[in-house]
């Protein structure tokens, strides 16, 4: 009966040992934790964090983001005192186009390259460059007396003309209407 009894004992031991491990025990490599969690070492369950929108704050955020875009510019008749010319109602009819660069300025820019070489640059064309080409030459043998080079970009739609002449340019371009 000692023997019984020291053989029942010995396997409730095992036994509650067994379950005891399963319940208590720490995980090793994640290869050896297959479906097991921690009853004994459990944490009390964490209350969610709810998080709520406010609306009526988002305006003073919506003044610190910058805007997506330039306003379009107010109707003005002829220019304003910082010298900037609204473009025409339409455009002139002509075969060639000339946007405004995003800032609704006329994107005509000078350039200096190479120490002393002076360029200008008409960008932003659409339509018939050429005939373009043949107009800005036109106009400033004019008003320079000679007849200056021309570079014409068909991939970029640009005009490049030897020597700065940006204002008389814009001026042109303005009263035409671009």
């Amino acid at each position: 009966m000692a023997a019984s009894f020291a053989f029942q004992s010995t396997m409730l031991y095992r036994v509650l040992r067994g379950a005891f491990t399963l319940h208590c025990w720490t995980p090793g490599p994640p290869s050896a934790v297959v479906g097991l969690r921690f009853v004994c070492n459990s944490a009390p369950e964490e209350k969610k964090m709810v998080i709520l929108e406010s609306t009526e704050e988002y305006k003073f955020v919506e003044r610190l983001i910058p805007p997506t875009r330039v306003p379009a510019p107010p109707k003005h008749v002829g220019p304003t005192p910082s010298g900037w010319t609204p473009p025409a109602d339409s455009p002139p009819p002509l075969p060639y186009m000339i946007r405004r660069s995003r800032m609704h300025n006329i994107p005509v820019y000078t350039d200096l390259t190479h120490g002393s070489r002076r360029t200008t640059l008409v960008r932003k064309v659409e339509g018939d460059i050429w005939a373009l080409e043949k107009d800005v030459k036109q106009y400033l043998k004019e008003v320079s007396g000679k007849e200056l080079p021309t570079q014409v970009n068909e991939v970029t739609m640009t005009l490049k003309v030897k020597g700065h002449f940006d204002k008389e340019l814009k001026e042109w371009f303005a009263s035409k209407g671009f």
